[in-house]
């Protein structure tokens, strides 16, 4: 293996239990395979990875227990564990289950948010087009940052936890494909539209745009795997190949 992972630091929070060894393992290699450091496809060691970071081989292998449950590797027998490839079904149904999840959100922080909420989405929104010309990770944590908010603000942070949760293929197309498919400037008029939104209490219009930023077209499915506007028979097929490969990001549709 010659991709250097860095053990995830999790910092103790007062009142809150010390993150396990095997969590931390977990989130660091959840990180690459979400940032495409590890590719779709890429067969893992568990004593290489161990050795890599540190550790021993126990919490490896309780990491790759959650990470084939969140459906991120999958076990052959006989064979390894692997990287699972992108599925266009799963980004699909992750897409549709968070543009639901995010419109009951938004309407929830409609209802309850005061002005020092408005202000610090709109420091958010302002840190963002700082990061414009940065790197794509720094932007895409300061966009989960802004939906994060607006739970808290609603009252709900228990949905963004499950959103977060179920958007790792999302996330992985995102990596393919967000520059070019999504400009950032696209992106913080979106969010700049849901403060506004919020701010005349409207939770309706908000929820659009909140809609539309959650289902961007960075989400959408690779070009290769349609067919006349259609997902063919064997996109699912077709698609893992073609994302398991070192492909362009112009292969992904706007």
């Amino acid at each position: 293996m010659t991709i250097e992972l860095e053990l995830v630091n999790q910092p103790v929070i007062a009142g809150t239990r010390q993150v396990s060894m095997s969590q931390r393992v977990y989130d660091t290699v959840r990180n690459a395979i979400v940032q495409l450091q590890l590719r779709p496809g890429h067969l893992l060691s568990e004593a290489e990875l161990a050795r890599h970071m540190g550790v021993s081989r126990q919490p490896v292998r309780e990491a790759f227990i959650k990470l084939a449950e969140a459906g991120l590797v999958e076990v052959r027998p006989q064979r390894g564990t692997f990287v699972k490839l992108i599925s266009i079904r799963e980004v699909q149904n992750s897409r549709f289950i968070r543009e639901a999840i995010e419109l009951a959100v938004i309407r929830k922080a409609a209802e309850k948010i005061k002005p020092s909420g408005i202000a610090e989405l709109r420091e958010l929104v302002a840190e963002q087009r700082v990061a414009l010309g940065g790197k794509l990770i720094d932007f895409m944590r300061l966009d989960d940052d802004f939906h994060c908010a607006i739970a808290a603000h609603g009252g709900v942070e228990h949905a963004w936890r499950h959103i977060v949760s179920l958007k790792a293929q999302l996330d992985r197309v995102r990596f393919l494909g967000f520059p070019q498919a999504t400009p950032r400037p696209q992106v913080i008029a979106q969010h700049t539209a849901v403060v506004d939104a919020l701010e005349r209490n409207t939770g309706v219009s908000a929820g659009r745009c909140a809609s539309a930023s959650a289902t961007s077209p960075a989400a959408r499915t690779p070009r290769s795997a349609t067919s006349n506007g259609r997902t063919s028979r064997n996109s699912s097929t077709v698609s893992a190949r073609v994302l398991s490969a070192p492909a362009p990001n112009s292969m992904l549709v706007r």
